[in-house]
């Protein structure tokens, strides 16, 4: 099991990692994801649990069901779990992100997983995790 420093959202059966140092946007993004029909895997902190060379993502034990919503504190949000991993996001300022960058993958437990960059205050931000998501199929094995 892998405890990342990670927000996490399931969009139609799949898993959304959202990556990110205090600050970065992690709840904020996840919390309009969860608004727009998203459901919340984890807020802050992941486990990434690898079975049989596929990732599932799921809250750990002390915060699951909890999402923090600055200027309201810890807020009660229903969780699910054990989602597969479809796609990760760097979250990092605008003027760090290559306009056509170049595909790039996170690693875990030799699971390679696909993975951008993305400012999580741009106001399209949740539509392009949406988009990126529609553009990036299932992985194979987890069908």
């Amino acid at each position: 099991m892998i405890n990342c420093h990670a927000s996490s959202v399931e969009i139609e059966g799949r898993g959304v990692l959202l990556r990110g140092p205090s600050g970065a946007g992690k709840s904020d993004l996840s919390l309009r994801l969860v608004d727009g029909g998203a459901r919340l895997v984890s807020d802050d902190y992941t486990e990434i649990h690898v079975r049989e060379g596929l990732a599932y993502l799921s809250p750990p034990a002390e915060i699951v069901g909890k999402i923090e919503v600055r200027g309201l504190g810890l807020m009660p949000l229903p969780a699910v779990h054990d989602i597969p991993l479809a796609l990760v996001f760097d979250l990092m300022p605008y003027s760090q992100i290559d306009r056509v960058p170049v595909a790039g993958f996170a690693v875990f437990d030799g699971v390679e997983i696909p993975c951008r960059a993305l400012d999580p205050f741009m106001a399209s931000a949740a539509a392009i995790v949406r988009l990126a998501l529609r553009q990036n199929p299932l992985l194979t094995g987890y069908e």
